[in-house]
This record gives structure tokens, sequence and C-alpha cells, in this order.
């Protein structure tokens, strides 16, 4: 007389059916939000280009990123920057470290356009003197007219190739194309060309908020999420 055994057997588990299970989990944890600004964390540049008179404008933007030799930047439609490089398509992308976001931060609030546009935030005031109202030092070019800025670590002198309106037209993105790069010494390894990235950290700005490869430093002045020691460090420095 022979015995049957039965043996159930449950289907394996494998490691896709895990990976969705895990996508279903992280899913219903998220919320869905309308966010009044998108800046997810992007280096802060600040932008020289060459006004009418001759003298330099300096504009801070969060919308930068490069690919290959071209730089793409985001900035208002109506803002100096636009104006002077629809006219003098020469640029010079100044690349700060988190040290410098106080006088970074002195230049939010203030425009070197004439009156100041509708479509700036309230509260923005016009300024000529960029370089004056934020303590930076104006440093020469080597192949284009608008000055370097001397406390930035990384400095890219560029001409642009193409400026074209965003699809709601309220911005310009420009395809800057880098003629030449500057950096800080003490950020490049030595004897090559390349930058030593333990050695270099850029400004980043994060939601309206400061941020360098580390802690929080402080918050633009049109944050909406001010907080603690932060908030007050911000102003009273």
């Amino acid at each position: 007389m022979s015995t049957t055994t039965s043996t159930s057997t449950t289907p394996s588990t494998t490691g896709t059916d895990r990976a969705d299970r895990a996508d279903r989990d992280n899913r219903a944890d998220h919320v869905a939000i309308e966010p009044s600004i998108l800046y997810f964390g992007t280096p802060v540049v600040l932008l020289s280009t060459e006004n009418d008179d001759g003298s330099a404008n300096l504009a801070p933007i969060s919308s930068a990123w490069a690919l290959g030799s071209t730089i793409v930047l985001g900035l208002g439609a109506e803002g100096q920057t636009a104006y002077n490089l629809a006219r003098r398509p020469q640029i010079v992308i100044n690349v700060p470290g988190p040290h410098l976001w106080r006088r970074i931060e002195s230049l939010a609030g203030v425009t070197g356009r004439f009156p100041v546009p509708e479509s700036k935030p309230a509260g923005m005031r016009y300024e000529p003197d960029k370089f004056g109202v934020s303590g930076f030092t104006s440093q020469e070019s080597e192949v284009v007219i608008p000055p370097r800025v001397a406390e930035c670590g990384l400095q890219f002198e560029a001409a642009v190739a193409r400026a074209l309106p965003d699809v709601t037209e309220d911005f310009l993105i420009v395809e800057a194309h880098v003629l030449k790069v500057h950096a800080d010494p003490a950020i490049v390894i030595p004897g090559t060309n390349h930058v030593e990235p333990a050695a270099w950290s850029p400004l980043i700005y994060n939601f309206r908020h400061y941020f360098g490869l580390g802690g929080e430093l402080g918050h633009t002045w049109r944050s909406q999420t001010p907080r603690g020691a932060a908030s007050q460090d911000s102003h009273t420095r």
C-alpha cells in the first residue's frame, strides 16, 4: 500500500514583486499638494551682465544647470538681466559658496530695472549699484565684458547662444556657451583641471531657504516658512 503525501506550495516572491509592493506602500504615504514654488533644491548663481551705461548688473537666480559646455539658465523675462542679454549677449555665471548667502540675500529684494516691473514681487525696489549694495568685489573678465565676482569659487565667462521664452512667456530660457572657467585654487586638484568635490560646496536654494551641503543656513525674504533661530539670524546679522 502506497502513501501519497500532498505538499502545498506558495508562489515565490520575486525582487520585482517586493519592489512593486514597496512602491505601493510609499505611494500610500504621499499626499497631493499644490506648492506655490517648485524650487526643490538647486544651486544659486550670480549673473553678471552689462547695462546700457557700461556699468554691471548683478542678479541671483536659482534655475541653472549644465549640459556639456552649455549652462542653461531660467530668469524673469522682464528683469534687467533679460533686457541686457537681448542687447549684449555676454554673461558671467558666478557660483557662490554657502558662506556668501547673506550677500546673495541682500540682492534678492532689489532689481536693476527701472521702473520696477509690475511682475516683480511686492516690496522689490530699484538699485543700480548691485556690487555696492551686496559688498561683492568686481573682477575684470578675460574674454567677455561683464565682470566676474571675485568672492565666488567658480566663474564661467559665457556667450548667449540662444534665448527663448518659456511656455508661459513669463520667463526666459537662456543657453549660455561657456568660453572660460575660473576656479579658486583651493578647490582645484593640484596639477589638474579638476575641481575637488570634497573641497567645493555650492550654495543651494531649497524651497526659498539657503543650504550648503549640510544644515540650513537661513531663508530668503520671500520664504513662506521662516522658523526659529534661522529665521531670526537671517535678519539680525
